[in-house]
């Protein structure tokens, strides 16, 4: 196992974590300013490992390294290989960039050796939907497209995605160029667990068979405001000790299904005064699962308990929908040529799901789709303290390569 390779990896996401919007923490959003200082940096380390380098309408920085047979980019069988260059607000140095930056460096081990295939690296520009709210800008471009609700939707500053698009320099009339070529061979993905697991096992990797489905719902419980000393107990139509009982629920409700993970992320209360009772309370509930039979019945169930809540306490219980993302199944193939690669290395072979979701889930739309976990570090993401180890960069290095090298004897 190689450490300077290793070192150098750790080292650069550690430089790209202070290109940021916000001084003292990472946060860098879609096609923000830093995002231009990303680009500028891998675009010379891509050069260098011998990748041709542009950057798409959708804001995604894409580099080529030419096939064997051909030495152009416009070889027509070609892997994927990258992962997201955008964080969520006050993010660690590793979600996403970590496995762009792998990618880069599995190229560079190459050392001018190429595939009877060509290799695109991709660092997509959005995965976290933190400026628009709308999640997988970088590889919905990719693979599906983007369609014009979604060019139409509008950030905080009320600017245009369209808009925002053509102010970095960037031509949305020309998306369409933005997607995979049809002879793809597949695509690979580099990325921290983002969960304890790995570490419990004592397993420096982990292959991803599955990525759960989602479903994610703004609900909403409307009672009466009224006075804290006057409003008698009994005719109080509380909506906040309403959606408590109901969050009580949500957990008690998740603990009894195994692989089951329910979550209420966000509470507002309104007046949220401390002397006012509660008359309105706005949540957020988040179900996952790798069944999606399991998860809708599981929403189901938690949103009829919700209602019969409210109507118990004389208060009305309304949702809106927000994501329904159907859980996605890794290609059996190119997850068993990974499998092998792990093996070939030394290292356990572990498969497992993926609470979260990635660039991965999307991609597979189009394309065979692979990916790679590496340890978390106390299971810490979406957070300054994520951390990886320089070990285990190591080992998905050496296996990306041996990865390579096995899909090169076809």
């Amino acid at each position: 196992m190689r450490l300077e390779p290793a070192l150098d990896v750790v080292g650069w996401c550690r430089t790209l974590a202070a290109l940021t919007e916000t001084p003292g923490m990472t946060t860098r959003t879609f096609l923000s300013p830093p995002m231009r200082d990303v680009h500028r940096e891998l675009s010379a380390w891509m050069t260098r490992v011998g990748m041709s380098v542009d950057v798409d309408a959708a804001g995604n920085l894409r580099g080529v390294y030419p096939s064997a047979s051909v030495a152009s980019t416009t070889d027509s069988r070609r892997l994927y290989l990258g992962s997201h260059l955008d964080t969520v607000p006050n993010a660690g140095a590793f979600d996403g960039v970590l496995g762009v930056v792998m990618a880069i460096a599995v190229v560079g081990l190459l050392d001018g050796r190429r595939m009877p295939f060509a290799i695109e690296v991709v660092g997509f520009s959005e995965e976290e939907g933190v400026r628009f709210g709308v999640p997988f800008i970088g590889s919905r471009a990719l693979s599906t497209g983007l369609d014009e609700a979604i060019l139409d939707r509008r950030d905080a500053a009320g600017q245009r995605l369209a808009d925002v698009i053509r102010n970095y320099g960037l031509d949305p009339t020309r998306l369409e160029e933005a997607r995979a070529t049809e002879a793809s061979l597949g695509y690979l993905e580099f990325h921290i667990e983002q969960g304890p697991i790995l570490e419990s096992l004592d397993h420096r990797l982990g292959i991803v068979d599955a990525i759960v489905g989602q479903s994610r719902y703004d609900v909403t419980f409307d009672g009466m405001a009224g006075h804290a000393g006057t409003t008698p107990m009994s005719l109080r139509r509380d909506a906040l000790t309403c959606a408590c009982e109901w969050i009580l629920i949500v957990e008690q409700h998740a603990r009894t299904i195994p692989g089951l993970a329910a979550t209420v992320g966000s509470l507002d209360v309104e007046p949220g005064a401390s002397n006012v009772i509660a008359g309105k309370s706005r949540a957020t509930l988040d179900v996952r699962h790798r069944d999606d039979t399991v998860r809708r019945e599981a929403v189901l169930r938690l949103l009829e308990s919700a209602e019969a809540i409210a109507v118990s306490r004389s208060v009305r219980f309304t949702s809106a929908l927000r994501l329904d993302q159907p859980a996605v199944s890794m290609d059996p193939e190119l997850t068993a040529r990974l499998c092998r690669s792990v093996e070939r290395c030394g290292y356990p072979v572990h498969s497992m799901s993926s609470g979260a979701g990635h660039d991965a889930m999307i991609v597979a739309g189009c394309m065979p789709t692979a990916m790679l976990f590496l340890r978390s570090p106390g299971g810490v993401s979406h957070h300054p303290d994520e951390s990886v180890l320089v070990e285990d960069v190591a080992a998905a290095l050496e296996t990306g390569l041996v990865f390579l090298e096995d899909l090169a004897r076809g």
